[in-house]
């Protein structure tokens, strides 16, 4: 029986032949990242298990984005003992105020993750890094803290389930729409422990950022992993970027899927999820009179170029409406500098939208935009939990960049489509 790209990678990376799903193994992991709320939680394991030094210094990446710059005294001093640590360890992929980004968009601009990849990151949405082909996945702290030691980790290999996609993308639909679209149909769990993999003739119409979406948010239906095939698209962005060899693997002919679904692209309208799960999704068209007092454009989900050029063509010309709020955050010093060269901010501070250093922000309830009670954001960050954004009384819509912007014009949850007609 053949292997999937991801039963390939785990196998490479713990020198054996074949590994099949259920199977427990010990891989040398390529890149161990953490960040300023994880870090923390994993230094005294460390050093409890003897850690003086990390076991490859380019390696082992840490990078500072939730509460930075500091919101206040106790994530100060997270930020603190991270760069304590970071500082005792030599690390040389060590990103901090001016340089951070978030996580998941540095590290692909930067070339540290790239294909055949295996990348684990005390992070949920480190399995973003799948849109690269690499085979990436979310641990916990402690998962971390061995990781950085030994340069291994454990895995259970996952069964993988086949997402097939055809057809075309219509106006104003993106990569955030097809992964809800898909949550919305498999559920929060519909992928538990599983592998996601892509696949189908859509495959090379969708460019990296919208990859990178897709693959961010496998996480959300449970999934251990997401993962693109390496293609055409996959060599042009990473050829420039990744600074040594790439190690390309193909999915076999006679790879066992445990499951296999197929979805028509042509079909797929802009949607949102609504509160207070990523499953609860419907067609943007059908949710009538949903006010909103915040907009949300950013996050590793949704902050890349792409997304502000996206936002930035809607809200041109127009004014946000009254009493709505709109933060933007571009996700890496770099798309910030390019989204200032291209006007883009320009554009959506003459609408009225407020800009931010690169940061996680409010996704996570975090600082620089936190909802009080009874308020409602509409966001292209990647959960609408309950409290997720602040108060356990407020909501958050889950949206592309183009819903977004047009539901900070109207003040009510638009479609792009409504908005470029006018």
């Amino acid at each position: 029986m053949g292997m999937t790209i991801s039963q390939k990678i785990l196998a490479d990376h713990s020198g054996l032949d074949h590994v099949n799903p259920g199977e427990l193994i010990q891989a040398d992991i390529d890149i161990a990242l953490a960040n300023d709320i994880t870090l923390p939680l994993a230094i005294r394991p460390f050093i409890e298990a003897g850690g003086k030094r990390v076991f490859d210094k380019g390696k082992v990446v840490v990078v500072l984005d939730h509460f930075n710059p500091a919101k206040d005294i106790d994530s100060a001093t997270m930020l603190s003992v991270s760069r304590s640590f970071a500082q005792d360890m030599g690390l040389v992929n060590f990103f901090d105020v001016g340089e951070m980004g978030i996580e998941h968009a540095l590290l692909p601009e930067k070339g540290l993750v790239g294909p055949g990849d295996l990348v684990i990151g005390a992070d949920s949405h480190t399995c973003t890094y799948g849109a690269l082909s690499a085979f990436a996945t979310g641990v916990g702290s402690t998962d971390f803290a061995a990781a950085a030691l030994t340069g291994k980790c454990w895995f259970k290999v996952p069964e993988t389930i086949k997402f097939v996609l055809n057809g075309e993308l219509q106006p104003w639909v993106s990569g955030k729409d097809i992964i809800l679209a898909i949550i919305g149909q498999i559920g929060v769990d519909g992928a538990l422990y599983k592998s996601m993999e892509f696949a189908g003739g859509a495959i090379p119409s969708l460019t990296i950022s919208d990859r990178l979406t897709i693959a961010n948010m496998a996480i959300e239906a449970g999934a251990k992993n997401g993962i693109f095939p390496f293609d055409d698209i996959t060599q042009e962005y990473c050829q420039d970027r990744v600074q040594r060899p790439m190690r390309v693997f193909e999915t076999d002919a006679d790879a066992e899927f445990c499951d296999v679904m197929e979805f028509n692209l042509s079909c797929l309208e802009p949607v949102v999820a609504m509160p207070f799960l990523p499953e609860n999704v419907r067609p943007v068209s059908e949710v009538k009179n949903v006010r909103v007092d915040q907009v949300v454009i950013g996050s590793c989900t949704n902050g890349r170029i792409e997304d502000l050029r996206v936002a930035a063509r809607i809200l041109k010309g127009n004014r946000i409406a009254k009493d709505v709020r709109l933060i933007v955050f571009p996700a890496t010093p770099n798309i910030m500098l390019q989204a200032i060269s291209e006007g883009l901010i320009q554009d959506i501070m003459e609408s009225g939208g407020a800009v931010s250093t690169p940061t996680c922000g409010p996704c996570l309830g975090g600082h620089m935009g936190i909802l009080a009670k009874g308020e409602r954001a509409i966001s292209t960050t990647n959960r609408n939990f309950v409290g997720r954004m602040g108060h356990p009384e407020s909501e958050v819509v889950l949206s592309s960049p183009a819903v977004a912007a047009a539901s900070a014009i109207t003040g009510f949850i638009t479609n792009p489509s409504d908005i470029m007609a006018m």
